[in-house]
């Protein structure tokens, strides 16, 4: 497996630190059924505007969510493209397509 180029290594590891939180996931989790108001969020996820407000802007500034307001409401969804390209990349971190895991190699000390 070739290793993917330095810049997409660093947009996933973006991506990880951003997903590497409960609260979230948890957002991810509650968007997977589609688009949903803050209002709705903040009261399914039993969290605080303010604290919600912080964990959606991580992972809108990572590209894992889109937003769009309407009138005085910002509703939020899941970005495809970002979930299409993170499944992708978790694909070929993990070496899909291979029959077996590779076996570990012994340590030869250094002379």
């Amino acid at each position: 497996m070739a290793l993917a180029p330095a810049r997409d290594l660093g947009r996933a590891a973006r991506w990880f630190h951003a997903l590497a939180d409960e609260t979230r996931l948890r957002i991810i989790e509650s968007l997977a059924d589609g688009e949903q108001c803050v209002c709705d969020l903040t009261g399914a996820l039993d969290a605080g505007q303010s604290r919600l407000s912080f964990h959606l802007k991580t992972l809108k500034e990572v590209g894992i969510l889109k937003d769009r307001r309407q009138g005085r409401w910002v509703y939020y969804s899941l970005n495809p493209d970002a979930i299409e390209a993170l499944e992708g990349l978790i694909g070929e971190l993990l070496g899909s397509g291979r029959a077996a895991p590779a076996r570990p190699r012994a340590c030869v000390p250094a002379e």
